[in-house]
C-alpha cells in the first residue's frame, strides 16, 4: 500500500506539475504577480497531494523571521524544498543548476529568483552565488540554503560545504538555521510514510561571525532533531 500511495503521489504531482509549467509560462505575460500566484498554486498542490495521499503533515516549531535573512536547512528529501515556500516569504533558493537548465521549468525559477550552482566550477561558481545573493539580498527577499551542500540521509550529520561560509560572509545578513527531519517519512521514490515531518527554526544567529563559529552553531542547530532521536 506504501509504494501504490508513492506510485500516485508521484505520477499526479509530476503531471500537474507539466500543466502547470505551461499555465506559469502564459502567466508571465500578465506580470510577476501572475506568475507568482502559480507557484503558489504549485507549492500548495504539493502540500495537498503529500497529507491527503502519503498522510505527512509538517509540524513547524518556531517562526522564520520576514525580510531579508540566510535560512540555513537540513536537507533530506524534495520534501522541505518545496514545504519551506509554505513557512517563508517567496524566498530566493540556492540550488544545483541543473534544475535551473531544465527546459521551461528552469526558466520559470529564474524568472521566480534562485540562485544556481553549478558544483564542478569551482570559484567561478563561489562568484555567481556571491552576485546572485547581494540582488537577491538587495530586494529584501530571504534566501534559502542547505548548507552541507546536498541531500543527506537521516543520522548523517556532515560539515558544511565552503559556500554557506562564503554567502555568509558576502551578504552580512543574519542566519535563521532549521533542523528537519524529513528523511524518516521520504526515504525514496516510492518508499514514503505517513506521520508528521518536524521543522525546528533555531535562534537567529547574528552576521559577521567568524567562519568557525558560524559553522559551528549552524551544524549544531540544523543537526538538533538528528541529535534528539540519537
Amino acid at each position: 500500500m506504501r509504494k501504490l500511495r508513492s506510485l500516485v503521489h508521484a505520477s499526479s504531482f509530476y503531471s500537474a506539475t507539466v500543466i502547470l509549467v505551461f499555465v506559469a509560462v502564459g502567466a508571465t505575460l500578465f506580470g510577476r504577480p501572475a506568475l507568482l500566484a502559480v507557484i503558489r498554486a504549485w507549492r500548495d498542490l504539493h502540500s495537498w497531494l503529500t497529507r491527503h495521499v502519503l498522510g505527512i503533515r509538517s509540524e513547524l516549531h518556531g517562526a522564520i523571521p520576514p525580510g531579508a535573512v540566510l535560512i540555513a536547512v537540513k536537507h533530506q528529501s524534495m520534501y522541505e524544498t518545496l514545504e519551506l515556500l509554505q513557512f517563508a516569504d517567496m524566498p530566493v533558493v540556492v540550488l544545483k543548476r541543473e534544475l535551473a537548465d531544465i527546459p521551461l521549468f528552469g526558466w520559470l525559477i529564474r524568472r521566480y529568483g534562485v540562485i544556481p550552482v553549478d558544483r564542478a566550477a569551482g570559484a567561478s561558481a563561489l562568484r555567481t552565488m556571491m552576485k546572485l545573493g547581494k540582488e537577491a539580498s538587495a530586494s529584501g527577499r530571504p534566501i534559502v540554503i542547505y548548507p552541507e551542500g546536498t541531500r543527506v540521509k537521516p543520522g548523517e550529520m556532515p560539515p558544511l560545504g565552503s559556500g554557506f561560509a562564503g554567502l555568509y560572509r558576502a551578504l552580512g545578513l543574519p542566519v535563521v538555521p532549521v533542523a528537519v527531519d524529513s528523511g524518516r517519512l521520504w526515504a525514496g521514490p516510492l518508499d514514503k510514510r505517513s506521520g508528521t515531518v518536524r521543522f525546528l527554526v533555531g535562534d537567529t544567529i547574528p552576521p559577521g561571525l567568524k567562519r568557525e563559529e558560524i559553522e559551528r552553531r549552524v551544524h549544531s542547530a540544523i543537526n538538533a532533531l538528528e541529535r534528539s532521536a540519537a
